[in-house]
């Protein structure tokens, strides 16, 4: 059994996950409510709320599950938060000398990767490695307010980087696009809301990179572009058209994503298409690359919402479906590693 830990930024998350079946329990206390009032996160409170929060979380774990079948325990050392990343794998480390047991450190993006595959191993966790392999050559897209990625894994499970974000991240886009329009945080989901009332069509916004030879995604452009419109319009109708500026302000982010994945896809050899990050959870384009895998005749695998945003459930997976743990930094001499990359 793996006992996981995360803390990268505004959630504290503990699971269990047990090879034979599958995540046998996990829980997360998140921060949203108490950053909301600030418009973002607030390191120095998100490092106070992990700080008091751990403990009662850890203690739930131990009634409900307990902690006399866990073998390995695996926190999450970057990227993130140096100073929230810290107070999880200070409790890892404490948790590993009170436990004996040995403790591995944990890229948080590498969690995000493998949290499409956690409901495919839950099905059927016998059966796991050949489903796995049906799936491979697979080729992922990583969405979320710090990280824009397209990667690719090999039949061997072997990970490779084919793209990033030359400025903005997609959900950094959308969180600053939604204080632009006078909304709240976090920006995405409230988007998204209005937007299902809006003409995806109304306004015509960059789609970053266009050229069909270049696989790397760029939104800076994209908030300048909503900034100077919002400039010129009087607030009546900001007001009046604010659900058309988020339907086609959510739609250009939808098409710069898709349009990378439908490229890379082009290039042939994939068998599945996969989505992960906080920003996973926007159903239009969940709906918009289901069918650019649809149409490519491949699997479309997504997180489900419970494992697209800070979660110890993916975590756990990534330690154990990498077997020997996915950052050579471990035991009692692992640090954090705020900055870490997706290699």
């Amino acid at each position: 059994m793996i006992l996981a830990l995360e803390s990268s930024c505004d959630e504290t998350a503990v699971a269990f996950f047990d090879p034979a079946r599958g995540i046998a329990g996990e829980w997360v206390h998140s921060q949203i409510a108490m950053h909301e009032k600030h418009g973002g996160v607030v390191p120095d409170l998100a490092t106070r709320e992990h700080l008091r929060t751990f403990g009662p979380l850890l203690a739930r774990a131990q009634r409900e599950i307990g902690f006399e079948a866990v073998t390995r325990i695996a926190v999450t050392h970057g990227p993130g938060l140096a100073a929230c990343l810290a107070i999880g794998v200070a409790a890892a480390k404490s948790l590993g000398l009170a436990l004996r047991v040995p403790v591995v450190g944990v890229n948080h993006l590498r969690g995000h990767v493998w949290s499409p595959f956690v409901a495919l191993h839950a099905e059927a966790p016998a059966q796991f490695a050949a489903r796995l392999a049906a799936l491979l050559p697979h080729l992922g897209l990583i969405v979320s307010g710090g990280n824009t990625i397209l990667f690719t894994l090999d039949e061997t499970r072997r990970l490779a980087v084919l793209s990033t974000t030359r400025d903005d991240a997609a959900g950094e886009a959308l969180d600053k696009g939604a204080k632009l329009l006078g909304l709240g945080y976090p920006g995405g989901p409230l988007i998204e809301k209005l937007a299902a009332g809006g003409r995806a069509d109304a306004f015509d916004f960059p789609r970053g990179i266009g050229r069909r030879d270049e696989l790397d995604f760029s939104f800076s452009g994209l908030k300048t572009s909503l900034r100077y419109l919002l400039e010129k319009m009087p607030a009546a109708e900001i007001e009046a058209r604010r659900a058309d500026l988020c339907a086609s302000y959510q739609q250009a982010v939808i098409d710069a994503l898709t349009r990378k994945a439908r490229l890379a896809l082009e290039r042939g050899g994939f068998k599945s298409l996969g989505l992960s990050g906080g920003v996973a959870n926007n159903r239009a384009l969940r709906t918009t690359l289901e069918a650019v895998a649809k149409r490519a005749k491949v699997s479309f695998v997504a997180a489900q919402p419970k494992h697209t945003g800070d979660n110890a459930g993916m975590i756990a997976f990534a330690a154990w479906v990498e077997a020997k743990g996915v950052e050579p930094a471990a035991g009692m001499g692992l640090g954090v590693e705020p900055s870490a990359a997706l290699a």
